[in-house]
This record gives C-alpha cells, sequence and structure tokens, in this order.
C-alpha cells in the first residue's frame, strides 16, 4: 500500500501513479456503456413518442406533438453526445499544473 493518507487512497479507488492507465482503462469501458445505454434509452423514448405522434388525430395537437417530438429528440441527443464529449475531456485532457505566479511578460 502507497504510503498517502487513507483517505485520498480511498477517494482514488487505489488507483496511485504508477496505476493510472488502468484508471483510464477502467473509466473509458464505463464511459462507453453509460454512453451507449443513454443513446439506446433515448432512441425508445423517441420511437415511443413517434407512435404516440403518429395516433393523434386532429391535425392541430398533431402539429403541437410533433414539433413537441422535435424538441425532445434535440434535447435528447444532444444532452448525450454532450455528455460522452464532456466526459471524454474530463477523463483524457492532460491535467494542467498550476504555476506559483510571476512576472507574465
Amino acid at each position: 500500500m502507497p504510503d498517502i493518507p487513507f483517505r485520498a487512497f480511498a477517494l482514488s479507488f487505489g488507483c496511485t501513479r504508477k496505476t493510472a492507465p488502468m484508471k483510464h482503462v477502467f473509466l473509458s469501458i464505463c464511459t462507453a456503456i453509460l454512453i451507449v445505454g443513454m443513446t439506446l434509452s433515448s432512441i425508445l423514448i423517441l420511437v415511443r413518442a413517434t407512435h404516440y405522434v403518429t395516433s393523434v388525430e386532429s391535425p392541430l395537437p398533431r402539429a403541437g406533438a410533433i414539433a413537441a417530438e422535435l424538441l425532445l429528440g434535440v434535447v435528447l441527443l444532444l444532452g448525450t453526445v454532450w455528455l460522452a464529449t464532456h466526459l471524454a475531456v474530463l477523463i483524457f485532457a492532460p491535467k494542467s499544473t498550476s504555476s506559483d505566479g510571476g512576472p507574465l511578460g
């Protein structure tokens, strides 16, 4: 066990500097599973919404339902893409070290 405080070790899930790539692999797999699940669930929601919209008889409520379905589709699918890119950046972006300050020029 590394010589670091217990709380820091517990929060790192046992991943130290030597095992950081394994942490990235684990997080990548979890992220991929999460993204696939979110995409499939959003597609299922949109299929159910399409089925409901096509069963509406009156033209005016049908037009409103179509607009709501388009908005729902854009929000769900863009949300999935945003979450995927956000998680990928959080996992794989290089960690910047903060400087101690000093002259800028």
